[in-house]
């Protein structure tokens, strides 16, 4: 069943940049983080609910929920700004920023090797972020290019983070999206509490099932039985969302953002711990 979960994840990975999109078609980078993080939460919920226990040990989720909120803020603000294709190309550097971050925090030496690969996979990012105009710095969005590479490092501080927590996923995950949520609420006089078209609301459901819950539950019963091939498949993730997003929102998919994917991948699979 672990390959089937495996599968199941990056499919369903796959489609969210265009979900992301689209819903942002109807609703603002505010709202559909608010509704989607509300969907989260009833379907973590509904899978703690009978183990439930509040504890001081629940408490460390006040921040790991804030990191979240500004992941979610900062990654929607890409996609508002930038064409799908490019937002999830930037956003798809986090293994690499990933790396960046253990060198001060976990005091780990980079080998040549990993070094090239940081290289290879920032100059990706920058054919990406340029369409192929690296030397003149032509960016196409400065502020949205900005918010992709941010959102990569939030989620490597994120993953760091939460990887140190031992508490089971079930009661991380509700407690995550819990304080989440009560900070999203705060936030929402600035994006106006009028209810969406029933079309965003949708894409927001979409969103919290298929990017932060359901398929969050499938890639970690898979990496628990077998990492290995989990890992591996995970690397179709981008590319079959540029699949997607051709199909669902149309876009013209940029030589430049492919060729750009396939460094920001090399570069991540050099910057790997052996």
């Amino acid at each position: 069943m672990s390959k089937k979960h495996a599968v199941g994840a990056v499919l369903l990975w796959s489609t969210v940049a265009s979900a992301f999109k689209l819903s942002l078609r109807y609703m603002s980078p505010l709202q559909l983080l608010f509704w989607a993080f509300l969907t989260s939460l009833v379907l973590y919920g509904a899978l703690y609910f009978r183990s439930f226990r509040p504890s001081r040990e629940n408490l460390r989720s006040a921040y790991l929920g804030l990191v979240l909120l500004l992941y979610y803020t900062v990654l929607f603000s890409a996609y508002d700004l930038l064409p799908a294709q490019e937002a999830q190309a930037l956003n798809y550097t986090w293994p690499l920023a990933l790396v960046l971050l253990s060198v001060p925090l976990l005091k780990r030496k980079l080998a040549l090797k990993t070094l090239f690969g940081l290289f290879l996979g920032f100059l990706g990012a920058l054919i990406v972020a340029t369409r192929g105009n690296v030397l003149s710095l032509g960016f196409s969005n400065p502020i949205g290019d900005a918010l992709g590479l941010g959102s990569a490092l939030i989620w490597a501080a994120y993953w760091l983070l939460n990887v140190r927590d031992g508490r089971r996923l079930e009661e991380k995950m509700f407690w995550n999206f819990a304080f989440a949520l009560f900070y999203a609420s705060l936030l929402m006089p600035f994006a106006g509490f009028s209810p969406p078209p029933l079309k965003g609301i949708a894409g927001a459901v979409y969103v919290g099932l298929f990017e932060m819950g359901v398929t969050y539950l499938l890639w970690y019963r898979a990496v628990e039985s077998d990492v290995a091939f989990a890992s591996n498949l995970a690397y179709l993730v981008p590319f079959l969302s540029l699949l997607f997003i051709s199909l669902i929102l149309g876009e013209r998919i940029e030589p430049t953002t492919v060729l750009g994917l396939i460094l920001i991948v090399v570069g991540i699979l050099l910057g790997r711990e052996e």
